[in-house]
C-alpha cells in the first residue's frame, strides 16, 4: 500500500477545491454582514424607515407594528440575464406579511415601482411560495399558474409542496430559480413549484416597454401595508 504524505494530500485537496470552485462558478450576492451591493427602493416618505437590515447573519425585513408604508424593495445593484439563483428563506408563523424575490426587474424612480416577474414568498399561505406573479405594469397577474389577476387559491398549489416555519427543524427553506431565455423554473426545498414557458409573456410589449423580463435586477420585496418579519441568507447566483 502506498502511503500519501501530508503535503500530497494538501495539494490534492487544493486542486480539488479549485476545480470545484471553477465548476460551480457561484457568485455570492450577500456577504453575511452588510447590505453592500444592495440598496432600498421606495417612496420618499418611506426612505427614513429602516425595514431592511442584517440580523443574525441574514438579510432581515421587519415591519412588525409599522404597517404605514408602501412597497419597499431591497434591490441588488447588478443586472443579470440567464442565471441560476439559490437562497435560503426563513418565515415565521406569526408574520402575516408577504414577500417575494424579483428577478430580471427594474425600478422606475419616477413612478416608485419595480417592474418585472416575482417569485412569491408567502408564509401565511406557504403553498404559494415559488409561484410567479408579474409586477410589470399592464400585466400584474399570476403568470405561473396563468391567472387573470392577483387572486389565487390552494387549488393551484404545487403537488407535494414543501415549507417549514422557523420553529421547525433549522427553519430554513431553499429556493432555487433558473432563468433561461423567456423561461423560469423554480423549486422550494427540492419540490418543483413553477415551470414557466414565458415566450409571448416575458418578451411581450409590456415587458419590452419597461426593459424587464429577460434581463434586470434581483430584489427582495416588502409588500405595501404588511407587517412582515422574514429572513434571507446564502444568496448566490451562477450565470448561465
Amino acid at each position: 500500500m502506498k502511503t500519501l504524505t501530508a503535503a500530497t494530500v494538501l495539494v490534492g485537496c487544493l486542486i480539488a477545491g479549485a476545480l470545484d470552485a471553477q465548476e460551480t462558478g457561484w457568485i455570492p450576492l450577500f456577504d453575511g454582514r452588510t447590505l453592500d451591493g444592495w440598496h432600498v427602493a421606495c417612496k420618499p416618505e418611506d426612505r427614513a424607515k429602516t425595514y431592511w437590515k442584517v440580523q443574525d447573519g441574514a438579510v432581515t425585513c421587519d415591519s412588525r407594528g409599522r404597517p404605514d408604508h408602501d412597497y419597499v424593495w431591497l434591490v441588488n445593484e447588478k443586472e443579470y440575464g440567464d442565471f441560476e439563483l439559490r437562497l435560503a428563506v426563513r418565515g415565521y408563523r406569526e408574520s402575516s406579511g408577504n414577500s417575494g424575490v424579483q428577478v430580471r426587474s427594474r425600478y422606475d424612480r419616477a413612478a416608485f415601482w419595480l417592474d418585472g416577474p416575482q417569485i412569491d414568498i408567502h408564509p401565511p399561505a406557504p403553498w404559494r411560495s415559488g409561484l410567479i406573479y408579474d409586477e410589470t405594469r399592464k400585466t400584474q397577474r399570476w403568470i405561473y399558474p396563468s391567472l387573470r389577476n392577483w387572486e389565487i387559491d390552494e387549488s393551484h398549489a404545487p403537488r407535494g409542496w414543501s415549507w417549514k416555519y422557523a420553529d421547525q427543524g433549522d427553519g430554513w427553506n431553499i429556493l432555487r430559480v433558473v432563468c433561461s431565455g423567456p423561461n423560469i423554473t423554480t423549486s422550494v426545498n427540492g419540490v418543483a413549484a413553477a415551470d414557466l414557458k414565458g415566450d409571448g409573456i416575458l418578451n411581450d410589449e409590456a415587458h419590452r416597454e419597461r426593459n424587464v423580463g429577460l434581463r434586470g435586477h434581483i430584489a427582495l420585496q416588502l409588500h405595501a401595508k404588511d407587517e412582515l418579519f422574514i429572513q434571507y441568507r446564502d444568496i448566490r447566483l451562477k450565470p448561465l
